[in-house]
This record gives C-alpha cells, structure tokens and sequence, in this order.
C-alpha cells in the first residue's frame, strides 16, 4: 500500500457523546503492525448524523467508506479488512 490508509473521526456533539470520544484514542490503540499504515484526523462534524438514513451516530469514514454506529474495535477491523484487501 503506497498511501496512508485515511481514517477521519468525527467529533461532533451527537457522535462525541454516542462514542466518538473512545474513537479517538485510536492512534493509541491500533496494532504495531497497522499503525504506519493509516493517517488518523479529527473532524468538527461529518454531517452525516443531519440524515436518519446514514444510520446512527458516531460516524467515521474509513478509506472511501462511511461508518454509522462505529465502535473501536469496528473501526480497527475495518481498518485491518482494507488494508489486507
């Protein structure tokens, strides 16, 4: 993999509140063997929550994929299903 794997957080009230704020430890809790490959920001607010069909809060985009309802350990394993494809 060339380029970084990008993973953007957002940490908007509604997703900070619904679990966000354990998601953003992120960088302190991926794997040795993960943690060059991916590039890990904040962001005040995705938007996506403006919508009840992007699914729940807390959001995190992943690559090009949007994540609802995501939790640390989903986020890791998305991380590991992408960057092992």
């Amino acid at each position: 993999m060339a380029e970084k794997l990008r993973i953007v957080i957002c940490s908007g009230t509604a997703c900070y509140v619904m679990g966000a704020s354990d998601i953003l430890l992120l960088e302190d809790e991926l794997p040795d063997d993960i943690r060059d490959l991916v590039e890990v920001e904040g962001a005040t607010c995705l938007g996506f929550c403006k919508d009840a069909k992007n699914g729940r809060a807390p959001f995190v985009i992943v690559g090009d994929q949007v994540m609802a309802g995501a939790t640390l350990p989903a986020v890791i394993a998305r991380i590991r299903e992408m960057i092992d494809a």
